[in-house]
């Protein structure tokens, strides 16, 4: 029964161990990992994209907002509101439309949009953003000696291996280059 209740005592000091470290994990070392290295899904031609049939995103739903705007951000609102166009990527789930709800400023309504992947859209700048912030970060267990008192060592610590962009959108170029031909 002893050696049950030291079990069990070394299983708890191992978990307080895991928390603690938790616990010391800050946001600042979580976001100083490295982003994991990604190819883009969509390759597309300047060919395809200027033949590609323009889509304008509207919101599916709006929901208004009782708090009154702040004037102060009047100018940061018009430049977020500007329609730009990008390409998203659903980095989990490979060509589902991204559905999501955008709330940029207080007083703004909330909008519910529906996203096609892998085609170029225009939309406004504020919702390719929010899109492109869409990431999480992996976590591991290192076998590293936590504490080592005279009688057992401990190990294992959390600790943040990579971060995942889990959506992602690229900004599409309309220019022409005047070195590839096409003055």
């Amino acid at each position: 029964m002893s050696r049950k209740n030291a079990e069990i005592n070394k299983l708890e000091e191992q978990f307080d161990a895991v928390d603690a470290s938790m616990k010391k994990m800050t946001l600042d070392e979580v976001n100083r990992a490295p982003k994991e290295d990604v190819e883009m899904q969509t390759k597309l031609s300047q060919k395809e994209i200027e033949n590609s049939k323009e889509i304008r995103l509207k919101p599916k739903r709006e929901i208004s907002s009782r708090e009154p705007f702040n004037e102060s951000f009047r100018s940061a609102w018009d430049y977020d509101k500007q329609y730009v166009q990008f390409i998203a990527e659903n980095r989990e789930i490979q060509g589902e439309n991204i559905d999501l709800w955008t709330k940029p400023y207080a007083g703004v309504p909330a909008q519910e949009w529906s996203v096609p992947v892998n085609k170029p859209v225009w939309g406004p700048r504020f919702l390719a953003e929010q899109i492109k912030r869409k990431c999480y970060h992996r976590l591991v267990m290192e076998n590293k000696i936590i504490e080592n008192s005279g009688m057992a060592q401990m190990y294992g610590a959390m600790a943040v291996d990579t971060t995942v962009q889990r959506l992602d959108a690229h900004p599409v170029s309309s220019r022409k280059s005047v070195f590839m031909g096409s003055f």
